[in-house]
């Protein structure tokens, strides 16, 4: 869902909207991904004319295109960028110098939905009913079932996430704010073992949380019960911030690294990445829990804030 400040900074986005046709396409797009032939052939006009609504609409930053092959050379796809607004009213409380002019989205994104990753044993994944492949073989990381993990570890590597970025011409990220259950990786597991997690933006390091244990002592909330005492149970909620002043884990500064440093490009997923590194003064692994493992009943949760 995307919160809109009603102002006159999100005018394109209002006055994109103010047309019969720009919504019907919405409603058409709304089915799924459409070309500007087709959707000119649903609504009976003519492809110049769809064009010309279909840029006011990018322009609002309502719909996003991109070029794909086709048969005869490349073709304009269309899509929404998002399926759920929120309007949001200025308070009447607030002084208008100082109100904020920005513009969030959310996302949601499972623990097994990683784009890339390189780990090394110990190592695992588990969905909500069943172990994935076998323990501490990292082949079973490729395993489609992968994305219904709910559970994953590894002792030391990487996985790497795919953030959607929604951002428009005329928008700059100001903040990402990303909420994960984390915990370190040992053998069955192990209150004291710290491990030096480092989280990445883009390829730029952002900073490291050393994480005080792999907790397995008290059943987790929300931990199946097929998964067996002496496992892993459950982590720590941890929230990371990168805005204009650095980066932060639960509102404590831990560098100097600012977003506007990560090379963040409109259309262009932003790449999250986990590492566990074995030069790591205290290279302790990675444990991830998604909304149906541990103690907190959500995925990674990302807050966009342009």
């Amino acid at each position: 869902m995307r919160e809109i400040l009603i102002h006159p900074d999100n005018l394109p986005l209002f006055e994109a909207l103010a047309s019969d046709t720009r919504l019907k396409i919405v409603e058409l797009l709304l089915q799924g991904p459409g070309n500007i032939k087709e959707l000119a052939e649903q609504l009976g006009l003519s492809s110049a004319i769809i064009t010309k609504h279909i840029q006011k609409l990018e322009e609002g930053g309502i719909v996003r295109c991109e070029a794909i092959p086709a048969k005869r050379g490349m073709q304009k796809q269309c899509r929404l960028a998002d399926e759920e607004y929120m309007l949001r009213y200025p308070s009447h409380f607030t002084d208008k110098r100082t109100l904020p002019l920005s513009n969030q989205y959310t996302v949601s994104i499972p623990i097994g939905q990683y784009s890339a990753y390189q780990v090394r044993p110990t190592c695992g994944l588990a969905s909500e009913h069943k172990l994935i492949g076998m323990r501490d073989d990292p082949r079973y990381f490729a395993e489609p079932e992968c994305a219904k993990a709910q559970h994953l570890w590894y002792s030391s590597g990487f996985v790497e996430y795919r953030i959607p970025n929604y951002m428009t011409a005329a928008e700059q990220i100001s903040s990402i704010s990303i909420s994960l259950e984390i915990a370190s990786e040992a053998p069955g597991y192990e209150e004291n073992w710290p491990s030096d997690i480092t989280f990445s933006l883009n390829g730029h390091p952002l900073c490291v949380w050393t994480s005080p244990g792999d907790f397995g002592e008290q059943r987790g909330k929300l931990t199946p019960a097929w998964w067996g005492a002496g496992n892993t149970q459950y982590g720590l909620l941890k929230t990371l911030l990168v805005n204009g002043e650095g980066t932060f884990v639960d509102g404590v500064k831990m560098s100097d690294v600012r977003v506007n440093e990560l090379s963040l490009v409109r259309s262009e997923d932003i790449l999250f990445r986990i590492s566990s590194l074995p030069e790591a003064r205290h290279p302790g692994g990675v444990s991830l829990f998604g909304r149906a493992f541990g103690n907190y009943e959500q995925d990674i949760e990302v807050i966009i804030t342009t």
